[in-house]
């Protein structure tokens, strides 16, 4: 919905998937709106539907993959803006910043077991699984 005026159109609320989707939070609008249904999305603590009103002031937690964001809403915009222009659509609170860095740090300090692994095995490494496979 825009509001009344002379030629300055101001958003006052937006549908949260569209948000989701503009403030790059997702890559389409249809995976923001599944995000949505799913449950990973909400606001003020509740679940909530895709085409539920979203206007600055509101608080949402996001998962998104594993990361988990706690924002304010700060502004809406229809248009996909870049990354820098969208990040100022939203302020994310001190204790999901810091969450969300110490579990990047622990991913990167404990990776998981096997992701190093690239392709099939090397000669060596399928003769040393053939060795294991053949003792039990």
């Amino acid at each position: 919905m825009k509001a009344p005026g002379n030629g300055q159109a101001a958003l006052l609320s937006m549908r949260i998937d569209k948000w989701l989707w503009s403030a790059r939070f997702y890559k389409t609008r249809s995976l923001a709106a599944q995000s949505v249904a799913a449950g990973h999305v909400k606001l003020a603590g509740h679940t909530v539907k895709a085409a539920r009103d979203l206007r600055p002031g509101d608080s949402l937690e996001i998962a998104v993959g594993d990361a988990v964001w706690s924002i304010v809403v700060c502004g809406l915009n229809e248009q996909r803006r870049p990354a820098v222009e969208a990040q100022q659509l939203y302020a994310e609170s001190a204790e999901s910043r810091q969450r969300r860095t110490a579990q990047q740090e622990a991913r990167r300090l404990a990776p998981v077991p096997g992701s190093e692994l690239r392709g099939r095995p090397t000669k060596k490494a399928r003769r040393l699984i053939k060795g294991f496979n053949d003792v039990f």
